[in-house]
């Protein structure tokens, strides 16, 4: 019998699943005695023999439980109290789809994983600098950047696993510039055959909260159209072209998306648009067929995270509004309810270090956000410790609360046009 396992030498449950018997023996006799009429030594004595029962299974099925999670929980340090949280609580979390790519994303879903771990992020696969863009070019496969910071984001593991994929070679040698995430997502779309269940693999390595899927499986280009006519082709390139973007487009332009990102998008309470470079990490995944359908047919909260700070050339003098209307001209009306505005200001010190890189605040202009029909929740959301970054607990806390209002509220207001 399978059962008999359990009293093989070495199984290290024995010992504490005696003590729980023995405990339930001795709390028997206690309880049995308990009422029995005699003096104050016979009550003593079942008092003690009560509580030592107690103690002893407590003791016993507590010791048993933590050394059948030493080995079958993927974190030996992580503690029970954690385990059940995460299994119970976070599992029945809101279903919350993140569209973007680059820092931004990761960022925000640091700060989404403390709430739900139905989390889905839909990552941009148009990157064509850096490792990524290397191993695109050398494997012909799909940029495993974005993805992978997304992967780390989300990871439920040893603190080493997530050093460990994001450690770049500096050497001399030819791996410099390489992230070894970069390189054990390629090795795995090699072994798997498909990019997308290579990124599945490397998310059980993790153990991450959620899921991670590119927006689509094609090869795509990312190309913008400037204000003087010219064409720039690359995502690399256009953040380097002096002329404003009149609008920017895939190629080809009949790519499909992935159907792990439209089931997440069908079945989602919230969709969540960056934070991210606009041009370059949030609008490409919109402009995948059938990916702007999708959500606007969503019943799901639909909100967009304004950036901070403006981005040279890409975004140059852009204000949130601005942000906005770029957004809904590449997609539709629908594609956002809700805008996410920062109000805190930008600490001098690090004004003067952005503004030798051309980037500025983002003015909160709300009043013209609010002019186009949208929502609008300005809050202090900035991180300024060392970079100005989004405060992805603060970012969060705000997406959670909206998600839980738009649903008490009524369908008028639910609709963040109120």
């Amino acid at each position: 019998m399978r059962f008999l396992k359990w009293l093989y030498p070495g199984m290290q449950v024995k010992r504490w699943l005696a003590i729980a018997i023995a405990g339930v023996f001795f709390f028997g006799i206690g309880s049995a005695l308990l009422p029995v009429e005699g003096g104050v030594l016979l009550r003593l004595f079942s008092l003690i023999t009560l509580l030592s029962g107690l103690l002893c299974l407590v003791f016993g099925v507590g010791f048993m439980i933590r050394s059948l999670l030493e080995v079958v929980t993927p974190a030996p340090t992580q503690g029970l109290v954690d385990l059940v949280f995460q299994r119970r609580h976070l599992q029945r979390g809101p279903k919350i789809v993140v569209i973007g790519g680059g820092t931004g994303l990761s960022t925000l879903l640091h700060g989404l994983k403390q709430y739900t771990t139905n989390l889905t992020a839909i990552v941009t696969v148009a990157d064509d600098g850096g490792s990524s863009g290397r191993l695109r070019q050398e494997f012909d496969m799909l940029p495993p950047g974005d993805i992978r910071n997304c992967l780390v984001a989300l990871a439920d593991t040893e603190p080493l696993m997530s050093e460990l994929f994001q450690y770049r070679f500096a050497e001399s040698s030819a791996l410099q510039g390489h992230s070894f995430g970069n390189l054990f997502i390629t090795a795995m779309t090699k072994i798997t055959g498909d990019f997308e269940r290579a990124v599945e693999a490397s998310s059980k390595v993790l153990a991450i909260r959620g899921r991670v899927v590119p927006s689509t499986n094609t090869k795509v280009r990312l190309a913008a159209e400037h204000d003087d006519g010219s064409v720039t082709l690359g995502e690399s390139n256009i953040s380097k072209a002096l002329a404003p973007i009149r609008r920017i487009y895939l190629e080809p332009k009949t790519c499909q998306p992935t159907q792990s990102a439209l089931r997440a998008l069908a079945e989602a309470n919230a969709i969540v648009l960056g934070p991210g470079s606009l041009y370059t990490s949030i609008i490409p995944n919109l402009l995948v067929e059938k990916m702007v359908d999708a959500i606007v047919q969503s019943k799901a909260l639909k909100i967009y995270v304004c950036n901070v700070m403006t981005q040279s050339r890409e975004t140059a003098g852009f204000s949130a509004s601005d942000h906005v209307k770029v957004l809904v001209r590449h997609t539709n009306p629908g594609i956002v309810q809700v805008a996410l505005v920062n109000t805190a200001p930008v600490p001098p010190e690090l004004l003067e270090r952005y503004r030798e890189e051309e980037a500025f605040p983002v003015a909160p202009d709300i009043d013209k956000i609010r002019e186009l029909g949208y929502r609008v929740v300005a809050e202090n959301i900035m991180n300024s410790d060392n970079y100005v970054r989004h405060n992805p607990d603060v970012v969060a806390k705000l997406i959670i609360q909206l998600l839980v209002g738009s649903r008490r509220a009524s369908p008028v207001a639910g609709t963040g046009l109120a």
